[in-house]
Formats: C-alpha cells, structure tokens, sequence
C-alpha cells in the first residue's frame, strides 16, 4: 500500500541522515563549547594535528607530515579529545637507559647537567630525573623537564641528543635489548 511505502521511505531518509544529524550536533555542541579552536594541536579520533578549521559537520586537521585530515564531528566528540595546546607549558616524557653494569649516580649527574644547560627547560616546576625501572636490558631513568609549549618538540630532540653524546664522551653505555643464551651439554650414552 502507499502508506507502507511512504512509511518505508521515510525509515530509510531517518537511516540515512542519522550519521549527518549526529555530526551536526557535535558540531555545534564543539561551536559551543570549543574543546578546541583553531590553530591547537589536538589528539582527536585517534589522529594528532594542528586544526585548521572547525565546520559543522566536520574538524579539519593538518598532521605532522602535512596530511589534511577531515574527521567528521560526531566521531570527535565521541571520543578522548587531547588538546596540548591549553596550556601554556608541557612535560617532556624522555626515558633513557644505560647498561647494568653503568654507575647510576654517574649517569644521573650527567643527565642533571644535560638537562640544565639547556635554556629552554623551565626551573619551576623543577625537572624530575630518577631510576624508574629495572628493565631486562637496561636500568631506566627518567627525564621529566617542563618547557613552554612552542618549546615541546626542541627540547625533547635536543635532549636526547645531547643525552646520547654525553652519554659517548662519559663511556656510559645505551644497551640494546639482550638475552642470555645458556647451553647444556647432554652426555651421550652409548
């Protein structure tokens, strides 16, 4: 009957513009509330950029090596939104480890000193340097120095430079992943 179709029909444009009405709401709840704005670096829908436009139907972003990314809203506010760019300082996470057979307090002084000549790294909050594992190749520090955020991704490369040729100069090893191999000799019996 007509009304079956009808009905039908209009079962199936609801269907098909439930993706649209959801990213439409998102899209203005992100107007309303910016979690973001342009110009931030964001983590959203598991993608890291820059955004360079909010619309309402979709958050355009530029990645890292400069792929456009176009997530459309309602996956964006259905999700973790990390925005680096709120505040006006980061953590720089480094994690770096030296051979077992290294001096901890050796070692520990040389990232201190790494770390402190380098002008971008903020003294309040004081950056965090301790051994934080005992891993199966390597005993582990890590370095924690706060920077402004323009300053993020040249501290964190810079230091581990610097870090690695310190490391060169003092004989102070970086291992790489080890295992030990024991063999047995089984006797023969004949």
């Amino acid at each position: 009957s007509f009304v079956a179709v009808i009905g039908a029909a209009g079962l199936a444009v609801g269907l098909a513009l439930q993706g649209s009405l959801a990213n439409f709401a998102a899209g203005v709840l992100i107007l309303i509330f910016k979690p973001y704005r342009v110009g931030d670096f964001v983590e959203v829908a598991g993608v890291s950029g820059t955004v360079t436009s909010v619309l309402v139907f979709t958050t355009e972003l530029n990645t890292g090596d400069n792929k456009r990314v176009i997530i459309p809203n309602g996956q964006t506010m259905g999700g973790t939104i990390t925005n680096y760019s709120t505040n006006d300082t980061r953590r720089v996470d480094l994690v770096m480890g030296i051979g077992y057979g290294d001096d901890i307090d050796k070692a520990k002084k040389v990232l201190e000193e790494v770390v402190a000549a380098d002008e971008r790294v903020l003294q309040d909050p004081a950056p965090t340097i301790a051994v934080v594992e005992l891993a199966e190749s390597s005993v582990n520090f890590v370095v924690r120095p706060w920077v402004s955020k323009a300053d993020y991704w040249g501290v964190y490369f810079g230091l581990t430079e610097a870090v690695k040729k310190r490391f060169d100069e003092e004989g102070i090893s970086i291992p790489f992943p080890q295992s030990d191999v024991h063999m047995h000799q089984i006797a023969n019996h004949d």
